[in-house]
């Protein structure tokens, strides 16, 4: 039986990882001009759509842990972005919702995302982006 050594490069895993680092760093300094942070964006852009979740349902959406998501909240309502207002259906619970500057603040932030996301399809195109927007959602799910 004949084994041969893989490149690292070789691996989905390592192909998805330096994928999403390259991602990453170039959103970061386009929003790091906004004073923004990658996961504050996350958030800002999930409230958007209008749903109420509670933190729970959001640190899930925003692909973060909750004891984090209630830091940057903390941090969010500081800014002015965010308020918390105790939930309608089940006291208990608290939603997250975006204030005026916080909208303002998401229309300016999400140019700068579309604009990555445009140079980031002029490499692969247009299909090809979809295609792989797809499969990583097959991937998660």
């Amino acid at each position: 039986m004949e084994t041969r050594s893989n490149s690292i490069q070789d691996y989905l895993s390592y192909a998805l990882a330096a994928a999403h680092r390259k991602m990453s760093a170039s959103l970061n300094a386009r929003l790091k001009q906004h004073g923004i942070q990658i996961e504050a964006w996350r958030v800002l852009e999930t409230l958007e759509a209008g749903q109420r979740l509670t933190m729970g349902q959001l640190a899930e959406v925003v692909l973060m842990n909750p004891p984090t998501l209630t830091k940057l909240v903390d941090r969010m309502v500081s800014d002015g972005l965010v308020h918390r207002q105790v939930a309608q259906v089940d006291h208990r619970q608290i939603n997250v919702l975006p204030t005026a500057l916080g909208r303002k603040r998401m229309l300016q932030i999400r140019q700068e995302v579309q604009e990555q996301d445009a140079e980031f399809q002029s490499l692969l195109g247009k299909e090809e982006v979809g295609k792989l927007i797809e499969l990583l959602r097959g991937v998660v799910q």
